[in-house]
């Protein structure tokens, strides 16, 4: 799952949203918990992929970002948290829309990526998904874009609850 506007507060900027470069400015959604609590009971591990360009461009230091992801692991049920450093100039396969780091977690989780699910609010996520041949589940919000996504729901609860509904056995009845 995307880190940004999922797990954590960011600001709307004119194109794209604002993540935080601060401890100070870093506030995670603790609503997201209950949701993520239900994909964990029902044995889906949960992997957060982020870019975090700033770190290539010396205003986010990686001691902030570590200090950052340690809160996040403190609230949420995370196994993983997967970083691409990069800017778009760096044309890297790990940077979304490119599916480095969806692959990256598939190599060292031992993940079936088709049954793997994607979760975001941005059409960048989304291509990365199709490419890594998972299915994408997209928050409504103004940065999905006009890209391909299997499903765009209203929250995360409502994913979860998708995502659930998704994988459970469907059993016929003679």
């Amino acid at each position: 799952m995307e880190r940004d506007a999922i797990l954590v507060e960011v600001k709307p900027g004119l194109r794209e949203r604002i993540p935080p470069l601060t401890m100070a400015e870093f506030k995670p959604i603790r609503a997201a918990e209950p949701a993520l609590r239900r994909l964990k009971e029902e044995g889906f591990l949960l992997i957060v992929t982020t870019s975090q360009p700033g770190l290539s461009h010396g205003y986010l230091s990686r001691r902030e970002l570590d200090r950052m992801h340690e809160l996040l692991r403190r609230v949420f049920p995370l196994d993983d948290i997967l970083v691409c450093p990069h800017d778009e100039a760096d044309h890297c396969p790990c940077r979304k829309p490119q599916p480095g780091l969806l692959l990256e977690a598939g190599f060292k989780w031992h993940l079936n990526l088709d049954g793997s699910f994607v979760i975001s609010d941005a059409g960048q996520d989304a291509q990365a998904a199709r490419l890594a041949g998972c299915t994408s589940l997209l928050v409504r919000s103004p940065w999905n874009g006009n890209v391909h996504r299997d499903l765009v729901l209203d929250d995360l609860e409502q994913i979860a609850a998708k995502i659930v509904q998704l994988t459970r056995p469907q059993f016929e009845y003679a």
